[in-house]
């Protein structure tokens, strides 16, 4: 998975410099309304879904106050109510770019999503157009403070027998790659190991990279931050290769 780890990387970075903070706890908020709804109702111990949104909000250092206020919240038979929604399509120069979004109106979603990609060079195409370019996976971000003192031999063989494709190291976290069938396998095996990741999310890794100039990749970054402006918006993933010199017009 050579390279993938490197464009998470500039991608959790970006998130931290632009201080999407806000954004980030709206998501979680989301992500809890829909597993206390559909999940299995407000108690974590009996709903999995609503566990990993509840560790998620503690990676990010959601006050507690917040967290049991949306559990609450979204307790009442009368609260809103959301969808996750997808859309795929191609942005300049080819690049394929998949949106995840939850919503509690899609129409007014899916106009924003199309005007974004008329108006910045992209184009909107049919649910399931990619599902050839990206494969679903658990990635796991732990800090490295949450192993100091761990053998890491030992600690990758541990995180092996969990389900981990793939395992690496930067300079913050260590990044752990499973199969979407082993995402709750990696939950259980940290759980046993006592350890808390700052996130645990499927996300869509793309199987290749395709590179762009410099001028064709700064439109392709200017359409992924229209799309991140968007409230409904949660991630947007893509297939650019990103080089060194993307990455300095990220920072």
């Amino acid at each position: 998975m050579a390279g993938h780890s490197k464009w998470a990387n500039i991608k959790r970075r970006k998130g931290a410099q632009d201080a999407k903070r806000a954004k980030v706890f709206t998501r979680i908020l989301k992500e809890i309304a829909i597993a206390v709804k559909e999940g299995g109702g407000p108690d974590p111990d009996a709903n999995p879904r609503l566990r990993l949104a509840i560790a998620n909000g503690k990676g990010v250092n959601m006050p507690k106050d917040n967290i049991n206020r949306a559990i609450k919240k979204a307790s009442d038979k009368d609260s809103e109510s959301y969808q996750e929604v997808t859309y795929e399509g191609y942005g300049p120069g080819g690049i394929a770019l998949f949106v995840e979004a939850t919503t509690d109106n899609i129409n007014r979603t899916v106009s924003n999503v199309r005007a974004i990609f008329n108006k910045y060079g992209g184009s909107l195409g049919t649910n399931g157009s990619l599902e050839f370019i990206f494969d679903r996976k658990g990635v796991f971000s732990i800090p490295l403070i949450a192993i100091e003192g761990k053998d890491m031999d030992e600690f990758e063989m541990e995180l092996i027998d969990g389900g981990a494709e793939e395992v690496e190291k930067d300079e913050e976290f260590v990044i752990v790659y499973t199969s979407f069938e082993d995402f709750g396998n990696m939950q259980k095996k940290l759980e046993e190991l006592g350890i808390e990741p700052e996130s645990q999310e499927l996300q869509r890794i793309p199987k290749t990279t395709s590179s762009l100039d410099l001028e064709e990749g700064k439109k392709v970054l200017n359409i992924i931050e229209k799309f991140e402006e968007d409230d409904d918006v949660n991630t947007v993933y893509h297939n650019m290769e990103m080089t060194e010199e993307l990455a300095a017009e990220m920072e």
